[in-house]
């Protein structure tokens, strides 16, 4: 815990003077004379806007160890609102030139003005539609494939244009080493997107999976097993999960993150347990014996191994959010873990409850508790009804909660996981005790 802490502290400062970088050279050395200080604060401002634009590509370049201390989906929500702040900060570098010396305003016509300034506008424009494209993109009904191309091509293009207009511009590149740091900085912009676009398909490419085994599961949902063609080990925590394409090189951007729901303690083989929510999920039970696939990963801080100190877990599922949880307890099944595990369970109907009587073989094989709940049970149900609220969690979690030793994950619809969230809040569970894992990555 210590040592991920300590990891976590490292990259925020590493982060810190990369988007900085830019306003210490501006402020290091000799500046052009007779400029405001309006006008220095309007440069700085595009400056670290701009550095926190070139970030993002690292920031989705899924560097293992630069995600590990925090999880993916906190990088990624980091990465969505970063954006937001980066917007801000662009914005008001013409801005603040406009308000204060309106004869800035003719830089707009395009027909007339300079070159630097147009590369500048392009720039500013590429950016308003990658965040418009990816705040509507579901009312907009995109589909999401078509979708990371457009904000992959886009985001390219903002630094881009955004290099130009500083080199075109060029007040603050007055000496050779600022000259330097901007190069350096073009460097790691572009080993990135080699590392994303080339270096890392080509591995996964001489890394591929192929099927052993497609299981229909109630509810129009599919177990797929996977081994490694080079039989390869292949090692991940459980309650991680990994990016699966299927019928495509993994040079086309056809990838979806899925939960595995193996036992973290074979890996020889791995598996998925997807639900048809799409065009692409639609498709997994179309896949054949011997079919050969593409994994990435494994990501993700969704997992028991982070919190080996508690006494006892407690799981929370909602419908397929029980993925990464099943491979949890069929992990700690597999090592025969003498702990005590209870699991909250919520479907709509038993009919569409994946898992039912593997669930029902664990407990006997674990000290494991299920408690099944249902939103529209049939007339003979005598179980638990409704929703996870803070009466039923009072009713179930284990008593004598004391912190750190009582470990609660969390996984299914997005609404869900916040009641519940909230519901633990109300009864008295610290934070630092319950985690969750949302896949609402865009």
């Amino acid at each position: 815990m210590k040592k991920r802490i300590l990891q976590g502290i490292f990259w925020i400062v590493i982060y810190l003077l990369v988007t900085l970088g830019p306003l210490i050279i501006l402020l290091i050395g000799p500046r052009p004379a007779g400029r405001e200080f309006w006008r220095d604060l309007s440069v700085a401002l595009g400056y670290c806007g701009f550095s926190m634009i070139g970030l993002q590509f690292i920031l989705t370049a899924r560097f293992k160890v630069i995600k590990a201390p925090y999880g993916s989906d906190i990088v990624y929500y980091f990465h969505r609102q970063i954006s937001l702040v980066a917007f801000a900060l662009i914005i008001t570098h013409p801005l603040l030139l406009f308000v204060f010396d309106p004869k800035h305003l003719r830089l707009l016509n395009l027909f007339t003005a300079p070159w630097a300034a147009r590369f500048g506008i392009a720039a500013f424009l590429f950016l308003v539609a990658v965040i418009a494209f990816s705040i509507w993109r579901k009312r907009a009904r995109i589909e999401y494939d078509r979708w990371r191309i457009w904000h992959g091509l886009l985001a390219i293009g903002i630094v881009v244009m955004a290099t130009i207009h500083i080199e075109l511009r060029g007040y603050y590149l007055n000496s050779q080493w600022k000259q330097v740091f901007w190069i350096i900085y073009g460097i790691l912009w572009v080993s990135t997107l080699l590392w994303v676009r080339v270096i890392k398909p080509l591995y996964l490419l001489r890394n591929a999976f192929v099927i052993e085994e497609v299981i229909a599961e109630p509810g129009k949902t599919w177990s797929i097993r996977l081994r490694p063609e080079n039989n390869k080990p292949f090692r991940f925590q459980p309650g991680q999960f990994a990016w699966l394409t299927a019928w495509d090189s993994p040079f086309v951007d056809h990838e979806h993150p899925f939960s595995i729901s193996s036992s973290a303690e074979d890996n020889s083989t791995i598996s998925f347990t997807i639900k048809e929510l799409g065009d692409f999920t639609a498709r997994i039970k179309d896949l054949i014996k011997g079919q050969r696939v593409f994994v990435d990963g494994p990501f993700g801080a969704f997992s028991i191994d982070r919190h080996p100190q508690a006494k006892s877990y407690v799981f929370i599922a909602g419908g397929i959010g029980i993925t990464p949880i099943m491979s949890m307890i069929r992990t700690l099944a597999d090592r025969a873990d003498p702990r005590p595990l209870t699991l909250i369970y919520a479907n709509k109907s038993l009919e569409n409850t994946v898992f039912l009587e593997e669930l029902e073989a664990l407990s006997k094989k674990v000290k494991l508790k299920v408690i099944h709940v249902l939103e529209s049970p049939s007339n003979e149900w005598t179980g638990e009804t409704g929703f996870v609220n803070s009466q039923l969690l009072e009713k179930y979690l284990p008593v004598g909660r004391e912190a750190n030793q009582l470990e609660i994950f969390i996984c299914g619809p997005v609404p869900m996981m916040n009641a519940v969230e909230k519901a633990l809040s109300q009864i008295g569970i610290s934070l630092g005790d319950f985690h969750s894992e949302r896949f609402d990555l865009v």
